[in-house]
């Protein structure tokens, strides 16, 4: 049999795919161009790979399921191994690659397209495929993979099993808990070589499976994970794209490992898409960061390259202002003109740009009326979203001005995408407007789900936008979305999958901020979904600032901003400063410290502190506002590990490009409560000649000393908990 071998790439990251007349395609290997194998040279090796590989993209098709195997993974569809080769196409626009390969099943007439990405310098590769029913029958597409690969253990010495020389990192992602970076081997995590392979089986017919359902894409798990060669720090990072329902397994196939990626299918998200002669269908796109050493760390500073290249531009990313909003341990989502008065004054003292007015603006329920289940009187009757007479007896207009006044942009919380089921806007719109399920309109918390892909719907939420901008001159909005729909909607009608219409909807929701943004390019959009449960690239790829928890414990936040840009580029990742009166000076420095190496969301009650306070306040916002023009192009780096939950001492460190200020480090250091008082940091990435300075800090005795020979820098911190933010340079 004749086989072709198609090698396309760069010297950072390439693949090495393989077909022959009577078999699918197959990748048989991804990563730097030096580590694939040469079919001239071992052709051996690569019948191997071959015999391995899966089909380049997994397709399950009703009627046709699986073959080879059963159980619960995604591999093996009878569908994908039918279709062959048709050709490729290979074009480069600007510094990005593209690499289609086309395949076809002739006597269905599915047709099937992988399309690869790759940009310049970025050793990640992005992957989604097309379906189209070119036949004369229907199709009823189950499953089909965004990315699949296999021969993951590869590189594994010999004698090594993939089991114990394979170690996979995921983030379970809890509600103010977010960024639970945790590792451990397949063999930990119950994938085993179960010996079956010789006695002609594929494999222990298991998986580990992360999965999301619903309309909150990283409630339990990030839309991200991590495969790693324990001895050689070579490592796989891969993120889903996408804002709604999304599936990753790792599984054992013919002495190996595979992975495959993608969106909504049938099995875990009650998704199918039937395809009539002439329909296609696209998956949802993702992206794998190949790097052969550094492990986790190095992946996810690939990553990290790769979401700022790949967002849309937006003058937020380099400006990026001190916001302060009403909400996090202060107003709590109780607004008045009496209560915001001096709290715009004392935000415009403390330094802030932009001056938001959270949750409750529209509140026409007496203040702090409660509603069934505790929530916000307001809760179940938003929608129509206009100012409330009895909170602002001026006009919000008043409190508007007055921001605009004291030098600040004026900014608002909303959140568009529910209709409370007591608000006018639920009977004003049809029911096709709405999430439904068999013709019943869901509710979730007192809440309907709008489908933006009614024109009603969409309507509906651009007058509101419009009238915003219009009417206030608001620079800023908060988006917020506080509910979790579930499977999706099965409208338009009968036959329709809830998971197909998730998936429409999700869409619609990306063109609807796309547009929005088209049409008031300078308005600054906040994502957030109960603090961080969506955070996936198609939302932060769109909104320049991200709201990454609603934590309001102060002692708890620094394991999570320090974890942040695992998922969110530090200038996109807002983190909560909020002082009190009650904290002291070293508590303010862990306060103010745990935002500075995001983007600063001021909260808290500046206006009730003291001059002291409020001076020190002050000065963590002067000195934010020297370097911050650094961390658009910084590197996160964790030189104490990726922070547990309760880790006593804490670091994360941004590195400059060796352009920038001399590869300037910015290191922040916590030390919370029953923690020595002191802790090694190395940073060896640190140039000759390095030398630290204290940026910021409070608190009796704080110290640091430097051993340029060893890179190490010892932190002293007696008082818990505490915080420093140190700069690490070559001296001038």
């Amino acid at each position: 049999m004749t086989v072709t071998h198609l090698r396309w790439g760069s010297d950072a990251l390439s693949l090495l795919i393989s077909h022959a007349p009577a078999e699918p395609v197959r990748l048989l290997a991804a990563g730097e161009a030096m580590s694939l194998p040469d079919p001239l040279s071992e052709p051996e090796l690569c019948r191997r790979l071959a015999h391995r590989a899966l089909p380049l993209v997994e397709v399950q098709t009703a009627g046709t399921g699986r073959l080879g195997t059963s159980g619960k993974r995604h591999v093996d569809g009878a569908a994908a191994r039918a279709l062959r080769y048709v050709g490729h196409e290979e074009d480069q626009d600007g510094s990005v690659q593209h690499l289609r390969v086309r395949m076809a099943d002739e006597d269905t007439g599915l047709r099937v397209t992988a399309v690869y990405t790759l940009r310049a310098g970025v050793p990640v590769l992005g992957s989604e495929a097309y379906v189209e029913n070119a036949g004369a029958e229907p199709v009823t597409l189950e499953f089909v993979s965004s990315f699949a690969v296999s021969n993951l253990a590869r590189h594994l010495p010999d004698g090594d099993r993939w089991e114990d020389g394979l170690s996979l990192w995921t983030a379970a992602n809890p509600w103010c808990g977010e960024f639970r970076w945790a590792h451990a081997t397949l063999a930990q995590r119950g994938l085993y070589d179960v010996g079956m392979v010789p006695y002609g089986q594929t494999g222990s017919k298991n998986r580990i499976a992360v999965t999301s359902t619903g309309s909150w894409s990283s409630s339990e798990y990030l839309p991200s994970g991590c495969l790693e060669e324990t001895t050689t720090g070579r490592a796989l990072l891969w993120q889903i794209e996408h804002n709604g329902s999304w599936h990753a397994e790792l599984s054992d196939r013919f002495d190996d490992v595979c992975l495959v990626l993608g969106g909504p299918n049938d099995r875990e998200h009650q998704w199918r898409r039937r395809l009539d002669p002439g329909d296609s269908f696209r998956t949802v796109p993702v992206a794998v960061a190949l790097v052969p050493s550094g492990g986790v760390e190095a992946a996810l500073g690939a990553m990290t390259l790769h979401r700022r290249a790949g967002r849309r531009q937006h003058p937020d990313h380099q400006g990026l202002p001190v916001v302060f909003n009403d909400f996090m341990n202060s107003l709590m989502g109780e607004p008045t003109t009496k209560a915001l008065l001096p709290l715009v004054d004392a935000a415009a003292a403390a330094g802030a740009e932009v001056f938001c007015v959270d949750a409750g603006w529209y509140d026409a329920e007496q203040p702090g009326a409660v509603g069934p289940g505790g929530v916000p009187g307001w809760w179940d009757a938003v929608g129509v979203w206009a100012e409330s007479a009895a909170r602002f007896p001026g006009g919000l207009g008043e409190i508007v001005d007055r921001i605009r006044e004291a030098g600040m942009v004026p900014g608002l919380w909303l959140e568009p995408e529910v209709v409370g089921v007591r608000s006018p806007i639920a009977a004003t719109l049809p029911d096709e407007a709405f999430f439904r399920r068999d013709g019943v309109r869901l509710a979730e918390w007192g809440r309907h789900q709008l489908d933006l892909r009614h024109p009603s719907a969409r309507a509906h939420l651009d007058s509101v936008v419009d009238r915003l901008v219009h009417d206030y001159g608001v620079g800023y909005l908060k988006l917020d979305y506080n509910i979790d729909i579930g499977p999706g909607t099965d409208s338009p009608g009968p036959g329709s999958s809830p998971g197909d219409g998730l998936l429409g909807h999700n869409r619609a929701h990306l063109d609807w901020l796309d547009g929005v943004l088209d049409r008031h390019p300078a308005l600054v959009l906040e994502s957030c979904a109960a603090g961080g449960s969506r955070t996936d690239h198609a939302i932060l790829s769109r909104l320049p600032i991200h709201s990454v928890t609603d934590q309001q414990d102060f002692r708890l936040l620094p394991a999570i901003a320090a974890a942040a840009p695992t998922a969110v580029p530090p200038e996109q990742g807002a983190i909560w400063a909020y002082p009190l009166p009650e904290h002291g000076d070293a508590e303010l420095g862990m306060v103010m410290v745990s935002a500075m190496l995001g983007r600063i969301h001021l909260s808290g009650r500046p206006d009730l502190l003291t001059p002291q306070q409020a001076a020190l306040v002050r000065e963590a916002i002067d000195t934010y506002k020297t370097y911050r023009h650094l961390l658009p192009d910084a590197r996160p780096r964790w030189p104490l590990g990726l922070p547990g939950w309760r880790d006593g001492w804490i670091a994360l460190a941004l590195t400059t490009s060796d352009r920038t200020e001399d590869g300037t480090t910015l290191l922040a250091v916590w030390r919370r409560d029953g923690a020595p008082k002191a802790v090694d940091v190395p940073l060896p990435w640190a140039p000759e000649g390095a030398r630290p300075r204290m940026l910021f800090g409070t608190g009796p005795q704080a110290a640091h000393d430097w051993d340029g020979r060893a890179r190490i820098l010892r932190v002293t911190l007696p008082a818990e908990p505490s915080a420093l933010l140190i700069a690490l340079g070559r001296s001038r």
